[in-house]
């Protein structure tokens, strides 16, 4: 029998298919991925066997005895986190806590830019608004005037609750979403509020994926009740971000949505928009178009990028 699913879970080479009919199904890898350097990963759409040759896998691997079957095929990818992985990835939501913690607009702004060369799309999520609510309001203008959707949220009140609720189901059935932020940004808190039926404890959601406090790579999908999946893990949190090195210091500019408008509009043309005269994305900054604070955070990933060298990888 062949089937076509989604890849919810991967771990040890054993892979969680979920079926269109709603039945789960543990699957092993072709060993042709291998050779062609690909492997599956959480997100894959896969055409997956199952039943036949899984004898076969059973004698080279005899310990294994609860796989279904084995993938066969990957669909084409639309996206493709390396670290950690993902395949597919629909939205990226960047959640910001208003305070407690304070937030750390630079670790944030590095995540947008990783999604941005993904093409992943983002949008940000600011917890925590009745605590300090000017402050809310001035990261709400920051990343609006990037360009980015903005939920400013309350599990407390509510707010914003219902809003983000019909943005996620407006994604459409089947889209593959990820919430990522610092520890207690309010994250399993407000997944919470959004989908009561999953009944999380604070920081449940991690701890069921994950397999020891370092686990980074693990990634796993659950279905939020109205058509969307939502993978939130230690992994989304860091985005490994101790080697930030998924892109070249030239394609950062390209990074940062609200740079756009300015590109070639400088007096140099290789221009590093970090502290030149005639840098026209500097001007927009002076004038209050471009934020500062979004600036400061190009700058800072500009000197961690700058010596940057695909073989130092």
């Amino acid at each position: 029998m062949t089937i076509t699913g989604l890849i919810t879970k991967g771990v040890g080479g054993l892979y969680t298919v979920l079926a269109e009919d709603g039945r789960a199904y543990i699957c092993r890898a072709r060993g042709h991925f291998r050779h062609d350097g690909i492997s599956p990963t959480v997100g894959d759409t896969v055409t997956a066997v199952i039943g036949e040759n899984t004898a076969e896998e059973r004698k080279k691997r005899p310990g294994d005895t609860d796989i279904d079957g084995v993938i066969d095929e990957i669909a084409p990818r639309r996206s493709l986190l390396i670290r950690p992985p993902f395949a597919n990835l629909d939205v990226m939501f960047a959640v910001i806590p208003t305070c407690r913690p304070a937030p750390d607009l630079t670790s944030v702004d590095k995540m947008l830019s990783i999604s941005e060369h993904a093409d992943i799309n983002a949008a940000v999520i600011i917890t925590k608004c009745e605590l300090d609510r000017p402050a809310a309001d001035k990261t709400a203008g920051i990343y609006t005037r990037a360009g980015y959707r903005v939920f400013p949220v309350s599990a407390v009140t509510g707010e914003g609750i219902e809003a983000l609720s019909e943005y996620i189901a407006s994604l459409g059935q089947g889209a593959l979403t990820a919430f990522a932020g610092a520890s207690g940004a309010g994250k399993s808190t407000l997944l919470n509020k959004l989908f009561p039926a999953l009944s999380l404890g604070t920081g449940e959601l991690s701890r069921k994926i994950s397999r020891g406090k370092q686990t980074t790579r693990h990634v796993e999908l659950f279905p939020t009740g109205n058509g969307a999946y939502i993978a939130d893990t230690p992994g989304f949190s860091l985005l490994d971000f101790e080697r930030f090195d998924f892109f070249s210091v030239e394609a950062l500019p390209f990074t940062f949505r609200e740079f756009e408008p300015y590109h070639g509009k400088c007096k140099y043309t290789k221009c590093t928009h970090v502290c030149e005269d005639g840098c026209a994305v500097i001007a927009a900054v002076n004038s209050g178009i471009i934020a500062r604070e979004r600036h400061e955070s190009y700058r800072l990933l500009y000197e961690t990028l700058k010596d940057k060298r695909p073989w130092n990888k």
